[in-house]
């Protein structure tokens, strides 16, 4: 006899304590959690708006001593809402995090749910690491290089629009590969990654690292190199402990018939 389901898609029988949800169900999960996250963006975009002078002269810092330009009537206003999108999804990470975990949530047993309260907090701090790596390390090598390398040829006054969308690019991206060890911990943790698969595909991590970092920076070898090397490293993080964490696993599983 199948389940009753309502409207929304949801089924009437239940899994660990909660519905189980039908095709339509996730659907309707999906667009619900979409909404939900367009909020906290919303509201940081807003703030970022408010404060994007103070943000500008932050931002302005990597390329000091070079004067901006705006060739068109919209291109400050454009750079503005660029940077206030950017600052808004960073501002609003740990709730799309949170949103985007919970929409799997479902699948994941009590102990499994446990575990994505405690990598949110991490999932933002690294998305802030990288976003801060690429601002120190990454952004003022690249406007260097970029502002001279053949400056002998003519004199440049670069375009506004330009620079914020090589900055938030690089920034962005850089926030986003610097949670490579905590996707791969949670994944160890609910049995979904192996570390032995990590291992066996280190020659391949390598190779893609240099092609992430080719696609991230400008065509400059130097600050290709300085994000494919955290890069590296942060894959044999992802090893180590993922490793950690499946061996606790394993440990957990063997134990649970003897209780």
């Amino acid at each position: 006899m199948t389940s009753p389901r309502n409207r929304r898609g949801i089924s009437r029988e239940m899994s660990d304590g909660e519905p189980k949800l039908t095709v339509l169900g996730h659907i309707h999960e999906l667009r619900r959690r979409l909404i939900i996250s367009v909020i906290p963006v919303a509201i940081g975009v807003i703030i970022c708006f408010i404060f994007y002078n103070p943000i500008f002269d932050i931002l302005k810092y990597p390329a000091a001593g070079i004067t901006f330009s705006a060739i068109e009537m919209t291109e400050n206003i454009s750079s503005i809402m660029l940077v206030s999108f950017a600052g808004g999804i960073i501002l609003a990470m740990p709730m799309l995090a949170y949103q985007g975990i919970m929409f799997v949530a479902p699948a994941l047993t009590r102990q499994e749910k446990k575990w994505v309260y405690i990598i949110i907090p991490w999932i933002f701090l690294m998305f802030l690491a990288g976003v801060a790596f690429g601002y120190f390390m990454l952004a003022p090598w690249t406007i260097w290089f970029l502002s001279n390398f053949g400056s002998n040829i003519a004199e440049m006054f670069p375009r506004i629009s330009n620079y914020i969308g090589l900055l938030t690019k690089l920034l962005l991206l850089t926030g986003f590969v610097f949670e490579m060890p905590v996707i791969s911990t949670f994944l160890a943790r609910i049995g979904l990654l192996k570390p032995e698969w990590l291992s066996r595909k280190r020659a391949i991590a390598v190779i893609l690292a240099f092609v992430v970092a080719a696609v991230i920076t400008p065509p400059d070898p130097i600050t290709q190199l300085l994000l494919a090397i955290p890069l590296i490293l942060l894959y044999e993080m992802s090893i180590l402990l993922a490793k950690l964490v499946y061996r606790q696993r394993a440990e957990k599983v063997e134990e649970t018939p003897e209780e």
